[in-house]
């Protein structure tokens, strides 16, 4: 086993690269329900016919939690989107029809994004009448338990050489409203300053899927709100600076 090759660190995480497998290995204070969570989901979403890394082990290296993953070899979508700008389009439309198709699965199995969103909702340091707002609001969302990626951003989305799409990183996924995975997105692309491709993004949800673009910035205070908790300063104003807002200028 080589561990010498790192491909990513997180929060509590680092990712190698051992071969033609991924070893995600978390720091030891991380829960370990947490893991066996992750890979039951990812799991769950091998079940659900997608395509993404399958799940070969969790194991124990050097006394932290591992999840061992297949490695697809390819290009992640956010590098393509940046090296062959005149292809951007075609690659925004790729990248909205992954999601569409995501959002049409369901599995049951999953925790609910609305129970998820009251919880970091409640934990964070807001003013309670804030609080109070923001949780009457996602109180009148409608309920829905289709798959939601929960950090489904460019980044998260590899081209195989055979050009087929792997989505990645399936520690966030819940079931829920499709426009609350939608609102996250958006806020994904303005929290790397790339505004324009947000808005870009927004409208082919919205052609593509036949929801009202509306629907989706409903939900864009509750969830900018839901993430202000464990993040840098630079992130944490931006998200802060949403969740106000009922329209997008």
């Amino acid at each position: 086993m080589n561990l010498d090759r790192i491909l990513a660190v997180r929060n509590n995480k680092t990712i190698y690269r051992d071969g033609d497998k991924v070893m995600k290995v978390f720091d030891p204070c991380y829960p370990k329900a947490d893991v066996l969570n992750e890979a039951l989901n990812q799991a769950r979403m091998e079940e659900a016919g997608l395509n993404i890394p399958k799940v070969l082990e969790v194991t124990v290296i050097d006394g932290k939690w591992t999840i061992v993953l297949e490695h697809i070899k390819g290009t992640a979508l956010d590098t393509l989107m940046r090296t062959q700008p005149e292809k951007k389009e075609e690659y925004m439309n790729l990248f909205v029809d992954l999601q569409l198709t995501m959002h049409s699965k369901i599995c049951l199995g999953l925790n609910k994004l609305k129970d998820r969103l009251n919880r970091r909702i409640a934990e964070t340091d807001l003013p309670a009448t804030v609080r109070y707002d923001l949780h009457m609001k996602l109180d009148e969302m409608p309920k829905d338990n289709k798959v939601c990626h929960g950090d489904f951003n460019p980044s998260n989305i590899i081209i195989a050489e055979d050009g087929t799409p792997y989505i990645l990183d399936w520690s966030h996924v819940a079931q829920g409203n499709t426009c609350a995975d939608a609102a996250r997105t958006f806020l994904l692309f303005g929290l790397n300053g790339e505004e324009a491709d947000a808005r870009s993004y927004l409208d082919k949800f919205s052609e593509r899927s036949g929801i009202p673009k509306e629907e989706v910035v409903r939900w864009i205070p509750i969830v900018a709100a839901s993430q202000t908790i464990k993040c840098v300063e630079r992130e944490r104003a931006y998200f802060l600076s949403w969740i106000d807002k009922t329209s997008i200028e």
